[in-house]
This record gives C-alpha cells, sequence and structure tokens, in this order.
C-alpha cells in the first residue's frame, strides 16, 4: 500500500462508469493508451509498453501533429493485474538509471458501485519537483486525460 504524502505527491481520482477489465485495458493495450494519454489535440504515440515489472515505458507526444518529441521514459516498478500500475521515470526499461528522474506514478483500479475508482498519484522527491509539476499544469493536465480516459472507456462499456 503506497501513503500518499500531501506535501510531495498530486493526487486526480474519478469513477469511472465502466468496468475495471475495461479501464485496465485502456492502460494495458497500446492502441487505446494513445488514445487519451495525453490532453486533446495533442496525440500521443507509444514506443514501448512493456507491462510488467522492470518494462519499458516510452512515449512521445505531437502538439501539432507534426513530428512527435519525447513524453515519457520511464519503467514499470509493479503491475498487479486489474489492480495497480506503478511506473517511474527515475528508471528506464531494465532497471537501468534515467538521466533526468522527476516522478513515480502509482495507479490503482478499484471496483465501485458506479463501476471503477481510478485514482493516479504522482510521487515528488522534494517540494520543488513538486511545485514544478504544478506549474507544469498537473491538475489541468492529468485531470484532463482521466476524463479522456473515461470518455473512451464509457463509450464502449
Amino acid at each position: 500500500m503506497t501513503t500518499t504524502d500531501t506535501d510531495l505527491d498530486l493526487t486526480v481520482s474519478r469513477i469511472i462508469k465502466a468496468p475495471r477489465d475495461v479501464v485496465w485495458s485502456a492502460w494495458a493495450d497500446p492502441a487505446k493508451f494513445e488514445q487519451w494519454w495525453v490532453p486533446s489535440p495533442t496525440t500521443c504515440k507509444v514506443v514501448q509498453m512493456d507491462l510488467r515489472p522492470g518494462g519499458a515505458f516510452e512515449t512521445e507526444m505531437s502538439e501539432d501533429g507534426g513530428d512527435f518529441g519525447p513524453q515519457i521514459n520511464g519503467c514499470f516498478l509493479a503491475v498487479d493485474n486489474l489492480e495497480r500500475i506503478v511506473f517511474t521515470t527515475a528508471l528506464v526499461a531494465g532497471w537501468r538509471p534515467a538521466r533526468e528522474p522527476f516522478i513515480t506514478a502509482v495507479i490503482t483500479f478499484a471496483d465501485h458501485p458506479e463501476g471503477t475508482e481510478y485514482v493516479a498519484t504522482a510521487m515528488h522527491k522534494d517540494g520543488a519537483d513538486r511545485d514544478r509539476h504544478i506549474d507544469l499544469g498537473f491538475h489541468d493536465g492529468w485531470g484532463t486525460v482521466t476524463r479522456q480516459l473515461a470518455e473512451l472507456v464509457e463509450r464502449g462499456a
């Protein structure tokens, strides 16, 4: 169980009106993942998604429909089927140290009477990184992608 530190962590949560396996699939299937991972109209491309501990998690994004540039380059730390995904930018595939660590994210999926309780927490090493993430638009960005995830799976549920 991960404990949230309000001085270092940022969280978004939502009740998604779709079964947990459907929400999980939108995370686990790169083609679905690309449809919601970055705020529209920016587009996402999954370069690598090896959804297992030590597996690569690399995405790129395009803000104008042109060239794609780096977005996330990290490593999955924990993958508990239908329950939790933990990734970090402190490591890259195969547990190799990353050049510029920034966050560890914990994504949880739980049954809820209306569908799935989805919680995404970004953990930071210090208050400066937390504040930087706020300045980069954490609440708007992560809130938007969580809404996009909900819209995607609720249409198909």
